[in-house]
């Protein structure tokens, strides 16, 4: 199961930087408008330090973590949604992404201009989301006469439009669909931009890192959605250093972890994914799930074969396994179950399947 997240905001944010940082990729970063044109696509590990235990365990060969994919799509400027700067072409490529990763600028830097002249997290975030605004409800403008006709004709249940109804009124009162939770399941057909998952990330200077009140402050801005709060250049750095110059690095400015891990990792969150793990002498792996995945689903992820001819799995968890040391270990210890059909997977379950085909 693949993650899409789609990187947006307004020129000059920072968000080929991140990008750049976060896939170790050489991608142009510029000081003006539009430098992305074409959208870039990397994909990127997720950080699980629970697989290096694992091979551990296992001597495994090597080690596949779970991986989610960024988009960086261009700048978006004041009046994309009537073809402003480079316009619906974009629209159409955050249309194809699973959640939106919106880039705000906090930090202060006279040789990097800001799009509007001036720094201001709340104007820039106002912009990005009245022109998803926008967007959308020129499609549900477009969509909402066609629906009614075919209510009308019996060819669509009317739970339907009133959805499109429903999600127009929210559109209309200047708020996204996902920060007001509207139910858009019946309507998902229509591709709307502001139904999916927000994560903010904003782009700040170093002292802020460490800013309790400026980033409570910034994240009552974009309640309920997930705020992330890092320094690109620093995580561009970072990129570049080994695990211990990096561990070093974080801890001069006062952080724990890299901003990008919690990005991925809060990525994962936003969209209800979780990882499985299984290890053996060739390698431990990670493979992402919904969360509420059964057992069967879970298996199905590696190979369909496995979760048609699904008979057990056997589950061990994470830390049982790592404390007893072995799986033999854990089976004496009684903390390997077999588990059936009916089993509802948990985040970080060691799981060897029993099939047949």
């Amino acid at each position: 199961m693949a993650l899409t997240i789609g990187i947006v905001g307004l020129p000059n944010v920072g968000k080929s930087t991140m990008f750049n940082a976060l896939t170790k990729n050489n991608v142009l970063a510029a000081n003006y408008p539009f430098a992305t044109i074409e959208p870039n696509v990397g994909v990127v590990p997720l950080p699980d330090p629970r697989l290096t235990q694992l091979a551990e365990v296992f001597s495994s060969e090597r080690i596949v973590p779970a991986t989610v994919s960024f988009v960086d799509i261009a700048g978006i400027v004041k009046g994309a949604s009537e073809g402003e700067g480079l316009g619906n072409k974009f629209l159409a490529n955050i249309r194809e992404a699973d959640a939106i990763c919106q880039v705000v600028r906090a930090f202060v830097d006279d040789d990097v201009h800001h799009v509007d002249g001036k720094i201001e997290p709340a104007s820039d975030l106002e912009t990005i989301n009245t022109e998803l605004i926008l967007a959308d409800l020129q499609t549900l403008e477009k969509a909402v006469p066609r629906l009614d006709k075919e209510v009308k004709g019996k060819k669509t249940d009317k739970s339907v439009l009133d959805a499109a109804l429903a999600a127009q009124a929210v559109l209309e009162d200047g708020r996204t669909l996902f920060a007001a939770g509207v139910d858009t399941a019946p309507i998902r057909e229509l591709g709307l931009l502001t139904a999916k998952p927000f994560l903010y990330v904003f782009n700040v200077d170093e002292d802020q890192l460490t800013d309790e009140a400026f980033q409570a402050e910034m994240s009552k801005l974009v309640a309920p959605a997930e705020a992330i709060f890092l320094n690109a250049k620093l995580e561009s750095d970072l990129a570049e250093l080994s695990d211990e110059e990096a561990a070093e690095l974080l801890e001069s400015v006062g952080v724990e972890e890299p901003g990008l891990h919690q990005l991925a990792h809060k990525g994962f969150r936003t969209l209800g994914l979780q990882t499985y793990l299984t290890a053996g002498p060739k390698e431990s792996r990670a493979w992402t799930i919904p969360v509420g995945a059964t057992a069967p689903e879970a298996a199905g992820v590696i190979h369909t074969d496995f979760q048609k001819g699904f008979i057990k799995a056997e589950v061990i968890s994470f830390d049982d396994l790592v404390d007893a040391g072995s799986v033999a270990e854990a089976r004496s210890r009684g903390k390997a179950r077999m588990e059936g059909k009916d089993y509802v997977m948990h985040d970080g379950d060691v799981v060897e399947f029993r099939f047949n085909v």
